[in-house]
């Protein structure tokens, strides 16, 4: 496609479409039959079909690879391997440790005393200011049940990405704190245990879960599964005493127990954090905690050789949603208790930003902060195990009640593991980099790591442990440096290609608009083209074999050839052109200066208002009012008032949306009641006005038919929502015929509209209610009102547009009401972009970000609210619920999307030309999120850069197949008629 006849490309109707004048417009016949022979040798249709193909595929692929960059880019998987163990030199405190994980509890619903000063959980309460240690375990991003519990356990972060695998077992091998026990049995859901006992080398992790169908967020008490956990612990201790085998098991040393206690997550997910039922849930999971220490210590006969660790895996924020990197999402409370634990401390003054300390009655009791990695180590050296390979945590000395001795060398077995990650990273790059290349890290070279190990193990054998400790920690910090230094290498070198790559991409895409639609190449002689011509691929072929064999020597991965060698092609497309360059500068230079400046500001301008508004969503009210005067500024005003009033309305009610409170708070199932009937009234309207417009004889009953089903599903679906709300706040569970309903609804919303006539607005009526009919089913508040108002400012824009057309005597008016989709497409009536084109390719962009960002800002993961799927489904599925909601996001993504293709051809332009232009506008926006990802600063931010990128370039990717499905949803009919038949023209 990058070295086919662009004109050829774009004067062809679109794929399912056919000229009914193919010797029109300067003989277009000839331009196509030339690329037939030139590139595929096949008929005049299956050329275009092949262009369009090519174009979509190479689009395609250039931004999924600018998609997937970012994560080789900045966040690749931290693990190595090839160290070494390292064997502790003293006798552990304890024998055993019990790990409760309470999933999702933030650490202010735990810390902090109700309304009446009485705290949530007494047992646990007692532990921290009589005989235990507490202190707030800081998460990372992304706050979800895997990364958190790998962090815990394995003692180290995964990277972003890992929110794509986010409940399932680890694809790559790492160690473990239960790797590293004698014996691990664990209790709790099927969704965390397997990974850790299929991570075990050996055959000494013991599972125990319930059914995952018990996750469900309908269930009449979810704090059951914690209840579950709990019993079996106990039958398992009961039962051990009449078991030699396990009895003995019992009896080892270095042995773990792992209680996984989901029911706060599924209370928080489903009633919210701050409601009664997550609330109670932390005294039922305090109570049950307290009644099995007392079991596990009767068991042992009160040896005092067990310690304990009570802490969570992520928060959660107030509207139940976690993933991202908020304080009530990376809080987490952290209790340890037992053998080899610090007791309570009192203390007269602490020293914290936060005032927590305070809220939480806890200023006297001194808190001991540390980061989640940070808790593998510790438990490591309370029952005596190494430390797993991959941990990057440091021991937090003061949580241990044990001689000095045993804290220095339990550090120093730290930094060595540690060190040992250092050591393999640097050879690993090394290896894969030519030695005149290398770099090493220079504030650790071998001897100053020598030096390091010499120092602290002579200051450890003369008794000056404190000091032992604190050069154990300097060589740690400097160890993690380096690893960061290693694991940071070819940022720059990647860095540079994929920026190389996005803007070659772009030129190419803007050469191809311009080449198409102005006459700026002038033919060279044939002598000076052959020449030229025979040159560049020479030279763009070295450039390749050069890179190739750069990484090739150097073992680089393929991803990197991928990042490296993709801008080689596309520049080679862009240098091509470069006698349409040379006349685009020179027509450049005959405007105005200060109207091609004035035209640049104003580009910027509106890139930047799109950019911030994925920081700011106010900045998209803001935008709405200034679109609202758009009709004043162009004069239209006075060309057609009563459209131009709507307008103005309809971008003002919709300004409304972007200052309203994030979705998902608090449900309000009557404003979804209210938007039903909004839309029964709307299509009411607007079938009434096509009955009266057409003639007895002209009426399709059948088209009518199809209009009223619908209308009929919505009164359907409105009342599920209803329904369903009502017997889950009852804790009835989901009706099955509201289920059943719901995914029929979802099914047949993507062929009913189908089944509706090609005109115009009856198509249009056909697609807005089977969208409307699925979105409220995901609606939960006001966020249901959001399609209405948009597709009405949808409608008007249409008209507004027509009226444009007219106004600047572009062509003669069209009545949208006799405009067929699947009608034949003149290519004699194509016409050529015009400066108004990029306005509209704007408006586009700028309608497809409010559709985004419209019913609250899901820039960070956690906006998603597990209860607008709960029509569907109420049992946990991550992968169902994230693809509901994500098909809920794009609903309105449709509607626009719809009304473009309607834009496109009401104004008698080709539909790839308008696209371009929008992907030109796209890929700005990216290039500016890229250069703003960050690995550093606060999680919130890491994690807000990281959401922005992804975001944008997941919208130019929907928008390429959102393309072909609006094209489809308007253009194509299937036809009812004794078999189904699907009509394409």
């Amino acid at each position: 496609m990058l070295n086919g006849d662009w004109q050829a490309y774009f004067a062809e109707p679109s794929f399912g479409q056919r000229s009914t004048r193919p010797g029109s417009c300067g003989n277009p016949f000839k331009v196509v039959k030339k690329i037939f022979f030139k590139c595929f040798g096949g008929t005049r249709g299956s050329c275009a079909i092949m262009n369009v193909l090519t174009f979509f595929a190479v689009g395609l692929m250039v931004h999924l690879v600018f998609f997937g960059s970012i994560f080789d880019i900045y966040f690749t998987s931290p693990l190595v391997h090839g160290m070494t163990p390292q064997q502790p030199r003293l006798p552990p405190p304890a024998k055993r440790l019990v790990l409760f994980v309470a999933d999702g509890l933030r650490a202010d619903s735990f810390y902090k005393p109700d309304a009446n000063g009485s705290t949530r959980a007494p047992y646990l309460r007692n532990v921290i200011e009589e005989k235990g240690s507490w202190g707030v375990s800081h998460t990372r991003v992304p706050t979800e049940s895997r990364p958190g519990h790998v962090a815990l356990i394995a003692g180290f972060y995964e990277d972003v990405s890992a929110i794509a695998k986010g409940w399932k077992e680890n694809p790559v091998e790492f160690d473990s704190v239960f790797n590293e026990s004698k014996y691990t049995w664990s209790w709790g859901s099927p969704d965390i245990l397997p990974m850790f006992a299929k991570g075990a080398s050996g055959d000494h992790v013991y599972t125990h879960t319930y059914p995952a169908e018990d996750e469900d967020f309908a269930a009449k008490d979810a704090s059951k599964l914690d209840t579950w956990v709990f019993d079996e612990v106990k039958n398992f201790f009961q039962s051990a005493k009449g078991n030699e085998t396990l009895l003995s098991q019992l009896h080892k040393e270095k042995i773990v127990f792992f209680l996984h206690l989901l029911g706060l997550d599924t209370n928080g997910h489903a009633h919210r954090p701050m409601s009664r039922d997550y609330l109670e849930n932390i005294k039922i999971v305090d109570d049950g905690i307290k009644e099995l220490v007392s079991v596990i210590e009767d068991f042992y006969g009160m040896d005092e050789k067990t310690a304990y660790v009570f802490t969570s895996d992520h928060g959660m924020t107030d509207w139940g949603s976690h993933g991202a990197g908020h304080p009530s999402e990376t809080l987490t409370p952290l209790v340890a208790w037992g053998a080899g634990v610090q007791q309570a401390e009192r203390v007269t003054a602490q020293n914290f930003e936060d005032n927590f300390l305070q809220e939480w009655k806890l200023e006297n009791f001194k808190r001991l902060d540390v980061n989640q990695a940070d808790v593998a180590p510790l438990m490591s050296s309370l029952i005596g195990v190494p430390i797993p390979l991959n941990s990057v945590g440091v021991l937090p000395v003061d949580y241990l009640n044990s001689s000095n001795h045993f804290k220095a060398e339990s550090m120093f077995a730290n930094a060595i593991q540690i060190l040992e990650q250092f050591k393999v990273k640097m050879a690993q790059k090394k290896a894969t980099t030519l030695s005149f290349l290398f770099t090493p890290f220079k504030l650790l070279p071998e001897s100053e790591q020598a030096d390091f190990i010499r120092r602290a193990r002579s200051l450890i054998q003369h008794g000056n442990y404190h000091q032992a400790i604190s050069v154990c920690r300097s060589l740690m910090s400097l160890a993690f440096e380096g690893l960061s230094y290693y694991h940071t290498y070819d940022r720059f070198f990647l860095g540079v290609s994929v920026v190389f790559g996005f803007v070659g991409w772009t030129a190419c895409v803007i050469l191809m608009i311009l080449k198409t639609h102005n006459s700026l190449h002038k033919p060279s002689t044939r002598k000076e083209k052959v020449s030229k011509d025979a040159l560049l691929p020479k030279v763009f072929v070295g450039i390749s074999l050069m890179i190739a064999f750069f990484l090739l020597i150097q073992a680089s991965p393929l991803t990197y050839y991928i990042y490296c060698l993709l801008p080689v092609p596309i520049w080679y497309a862009v240098c091509k052109e470069y006698r349409t360059c040379k006349e685009l500068l020179n027509s450049v230079k005959s405007y105005p200066l200060t109207q091609s400046i004035g035209l640049l500001v104003m580009f910027i301008v509106g890139i930047e208002l799109l950019v911030v508004s994925f920081f700011y969503r106010a900045m998209l009210t803001l935008g709405l009012v200034a679109l609202a005067g758009w009709p004043i500024v162009s004069k239209l005003w006075a060309q057609t008032k009563t459209w131009s009033v709507c307008w103005i309305l309809a971008c003002l009610f919709l300004a409304m949306f972007p200052l309203m409170p994030v979705v998902g708070r608090e449900p309000n199932i009557n404003l979804v009641t209210g938007a039903g009937l909004f839309s029964l009234i709307i299509s009411s309207f607007f079938l009434a006005s096509l009955w009266k417009a057409k003639s007895k004889t002209s009426r399709n009953w059948r088209d009518f038919e199809v209009y009223l089903f619908q209308m009929l599903n919505i009164v359907l679906c409105t009342f599920v929502v209803n329904s369903t709300h009502s017997s889950l706040s009852l804790k009835q569970g989901l009706p099955l015929f509201n289920q059943i309903v719901s995914w029929t609804t979802l099914a047949s919303s993507f062929v009913v509209p189908l089944l509706s006539s090609t005109l115009l607005l009856q198509r249009l009526l056909g697609i807005f209610l089977s969208l409307v009919s699925t979105y409220l089913l995901l609606s939960t508040g006001c966020e249901a009102l959001f399609p209405l108002v948009l597709s009405w400012l949808m409608f008007v824009w249409i008209n507004m547009e027509q009226e444009t057309m007219q106004f600047k005597g572009m062509s003669p008016r069209l009545k949208l009401s006799n405009i067929d989709f699947s009608e034949n497409i003149d290519i004699s009536k194509l016409r050529q972009l015009r400066l108004d084109d990029i306005r509209r390719s704007y408006f586009f962009v700028f309608f497809i970000v409010t559709a985004f960002f419209g019913t609250g800002n899901i820039a960070s993961i956690n906006s998603f609210d597990p209860a607008s799927v709960y029509c569907f489904l109420t049992v946990f599925n991550p992968f169902v619920m994230g693809a509901l909601m994500m098909w809920k996001i794009l609903i309105p993504f449709v509607i626009v999307m719809c009304t473009f293709e309607t834009i496109q051809v009401s104004t008698q332009l080709s539909s790839k030309s308008l696209f371009l232009i929008v992907l030109v506008i796209s890929d700005i926006m990216a290039l500016h999120f890229f250069f703003l990802v960050k690995d550093y600063g606060s999680w919130l931010d890491i994690g807000t850069s990281i959401s922005h990128y992804v975001i944008v370039m997941s919208m130019t990717i929907f928008l390429m197949f959102l393309s072909v499905l609006a094209q489809v949803l308007t253009s194509k009919r299937i036809l009812l008629g004794g078999k189904l038949k699907l009509h394409f023209m």
